[in-house]
């Protein structure tokens, strides 16, 4: 099981940050430099497309945000408190 929740967390940090060079730099070779077909790399930009729409949507058009506005107000409260105590 602990594999798992490894390769979830890979495959998270990996979509994060490499969606938005893969939709641009694939689409570039592939239709500029005439670059072979591959499915694979088909499938991933059609993922990574979708996560940056289901990104778009959920910021601009739900304006939902992953955290609590909640859970942020209490961090920054207990982080004055911390502060106040330490200058005291």
């Amino acid at each position: 099981m602990s594999v798992l929740k490894e390769i979830y967390g890979v495959g998270i940090l990996f979509f994060y940050y490499i969606k938005f060079p893969l939709v641009i730099g694939w689409a570039i070779l592939y239709l500029a430099m005439d670059y072979p077909d591959n499915i694979i790399m088909h499938i991933l930009w059609i993922y990574c497309l979708i996560l940056i729409v289901k990104d778009i949507i959920y910021k601009y058009i739900l304006k939902k945000s992953y955290c609590e506005e909640a859970s942020l107000r209490h961090t920054t409260i207990k982080t004055k408190e911390k502060n106040e105590t330490d200058i005291n």
